[in-house]
């Protein structure tokens, strides 16, 4: 249990410390040591659950399917603390954007969007799960807004009026969730603990449950990005500080996505004798397709660069919803491992995004040109990264859409030409804008920066990684997650 309490409040102490430390140098320094602390946490923590099971103990629940997502964040959150640092002192010393008192703000909020991602992956009380959710919109909001100009404040209230809607009908999901349970809830139990209800589900009001998961979908799915809920993302991205949008596509997303998943495994065990049992899975490819194929056009013609990663996430959100929608041991595992890769990828590419911003000074793709030339390692990093995530091999993104489109093509088959012309269209996209900033002439102005790489050759060392060979013991935790998802293993 220390491991937990490690785990999930380091960062609750981090949020009340750093609103208080008065130096933004020092303030960086100490939320990497949070962030430090609160890894070492989870990797204690994944251990005992490798090693004993399900830990089930004062309302927190942690098994093979969150303890994976809980190294993820605490392991991204790390390092993009380390980028951080020195990206956001700049930001505050020589480009005056934040204030001191912005910067303890940063900081703070930093750390309490990193503790209400954890809350939500382990607890086990799904309304605990909304309003740790919920918290993690407040705390993005104030990061959103962060820079204080016309467009940072308009697109946080954009993110918050559309996320609090969505989340608004999260909330009526989970109250009809509970209504569907009360008449066979167990007396004295817990009629929102997620462990209680999923021993029930099977009992569970089969015509109630379809409302919840419908309203649950739409409101988490407002997080996750899925289209037409997914506006405010690129505005999200485009105006707030680059560390923002690292975390917030690699780890907010999964957290989402993570919640509809949870509420698909109740609703599929709800719905298992009735008439339409794939009724959730249904309904999350179609959004999960629409998702991809929108986002894949919109990856065409974006003039900000932030703005045209944004549409990246979008995309492969999209993706991994197709994949969990889809069922089954093998697209389940492959959107699994989908969530791991693309956290890791994406977190490196913003990170060499918001270096090449440094270097032009602007976001606009236009001006950014040249980067090799400029500073090579900005370049290769970001040709690297967007080689990652267009799915080249070996990197992992590859191996998870080549299973995902494998267990499609003997479920689906129809559906994979429209899978592949769609992957093919974001390749197009991506290379589109990528090949002249990176090899274009660079434009006079421009000139290095002190770029920290370090979490950028971290992050896609370890994708190449595991498009060539998946360690045994992470293989292990994916194949539990995709056999408590779907009931059967893969491995």
């Amino acid at each position: 249990m220390i491991w937990l309490l490690l785990a999930v409040f380091t960062p609750l102490a981090g949020v009340l410390l750093l609103a208080l430390l008065p130096r933004a140098g020092a303030a960086g320094w100490a939320n990497l040591g949070f962030s430090a602390l609160s890894l070492a946490g989870a990797l204690g923590l994944a251990t005992r659950v490798l090693r004993h099971g399900v830990l089930d103990a004062h309302g927190f629940r942690v098994d093979a399917f969150n303890v994976y997502l809980v190294v993820l964040t605490t392991f991204v959150g790390l390092t993009t603390a380390v980028f951080s640092r020195p990206y956001m002192y700049y930001v505050h010393t020589d480009e005056k954007r934040v204030s001191a008192r912005g910067m303890r703000l940063y900081h703070s909020m930093y750390q309490g969007f990193l503790f209400t991602m954890l809350l939500a992956l382990t607890t086990d009380n799904l309304g605990i799960l909304w309003v740790a959710v919920e918290g993690a919109t407040l705390a993005t909001v104030l990061l959103v807004s962060l820079y204080r100009t016309p467009a940072a404040i308009e697109a946080a209230w954009k993110y918050f009026i559309l996320c609090g809607v969505g989340i608004a009908q999260a909330l009526f999901g989970t109250v009809a969730l509970y209504f569907a349970a009360q008449h066979v809830l167990p007396a004295g139990a817990n009629g929102l603990s997620w462990s209680t209800l999923y021993g029930i589900a099977p009992q569970l009001e089969p015509r109630v449950m379809v409302v919840a998961f419908v309203f649950l979908l739409v409101g988490y799915g407002t997080k996750v990005g899925l289209v037409p809920l997914h506006s405010w993302l690129p505005d999200a991205h485009s105006e707030g500080p680059t560390p923002m949008s690292a975390v917030l596509s690699g780890l907010l997303l999964n957290v989402a996505l993570y919640a509809v998943v949870r509420m698909k495994m109740l609703t599929d065990a709800a719905l298992a004798h009735s008439a339409t049992p794939e009724l959730a899975g249904h309904l999350l490819m179609g959004f999960g397709l629409l998702t991809f194929l929108t986002a894949v056009i919109s990856l065409h013609r974006r003039r900000d660069i932030k703005r045209l990663f944004s549409y990246s996430s979008i995309e492969h959100m999209g993706l991994m919803s197709f994949g969990f929608g889809v069922g089954g041991p093998l697209a389940t595992f492959a959107a699994l491992l989908h969530m791991l890769v693309h956290a890791l990828t994406k977190s490196s590419i913003f990170v060499t995004v918001g270096h090449a911003t440094h270097i032009a000074r602007t976001q606009r793709i236009e001006r950014i040109r040249g980067l090799i030339r400029t500073q090579p390692a900005v370049g290769w990093g970001l040709l690297l990264g967007v080689a990652a995530i267009a799915g080249f091999p070996p990197f992992g993104i590859f191996t998870s859409e080549f299973l995902l489109l494998s267990a499609t093509m003997q479920l689906w088959p129809w559906l994979t030409p429209l899978l592949v012309l769609g992957l093919v269209v974001a390749f197009a996209g991506l290379f589109r804008s990528t090949q002249p900033m990176v090899f274009g002439a660079a434009p006079p102005g421009q000139y290095p920066v002190r770029a920290n790489m370090l979490p950028v050759l971290t992050h896609l060392a370890l994708v190449l990684l595991l498009g060539i060979a998946i360690p045994a013991v992470l293989a292990h935790w994916l194949d539990q997650a995709t056999q408590l998802i779907t009931g059967r293993s893969l491995l």
